[in-house]
């Protein structure tokens, strides 16, 4: 059965990632802390990414573990994730901006416009004075 996880289930394998990379493990207790949601409402996503292939559940061990499968979708959002943030920071576009907008549109973009955004994030890496020269030609009003 192959099936594209839902935005939410996205956010869940995201965090699980981020929790896994920050601490070396994922629990439950702790996705729904750092999501501010119920604990049962996490019991029930595991259950569902865990039926979709994407988690195993390693109860009185470490918790979640991400798939390959898993790991793969969730590497892919935080690439996205990523590159949003450093063209939004290009940008010049403030912090809580950069949040909301992200959070916005994250789960929308295509693989091919995320690698489009990573190339004009690294032309602008390469090329500073263009990034400056188009910050400089935008309205002061914004």
């Amino acid at each position: 059965m192959t099936s594209v996880p839902s935005q939410s289930a996205e956010d869940y394998l995201e965090r699980i990632l981020e929790l896994v990379q920050e601490t070396g493990q994922a629990r439950v207790v702790d996705i729904a802390n750092s999501l501010n949601v119920r604990q049962a409402s996490v019991t029930n996503m595991v259950k569902k990414l865990c039926e979709l292939g994407y988690v195993d559940h390693e109860k009185y061990k470490r918790g979640l573990v991400l798939t390959k499968k898993g790991q793969q979708v969730a590497l892919e959002i935080q690439r996205r994730h990523e590159t949003l943030s450093s063209f939004f920071s290009m940008l010049e576009l403030d912090d809580e901006t950069q949040r909301r907008d992200i959070e916005g549109i994250e789960h929308h973009l295509s693989r091919g416009t995320v690698r489009v955004l990573e190339d004009l994030v690294s032309f602008f890496e390469e090329h500073p004075e263009v990034l400056k020269k188009f910050l400089g030609s935008r309205s002061s009003v914004r």
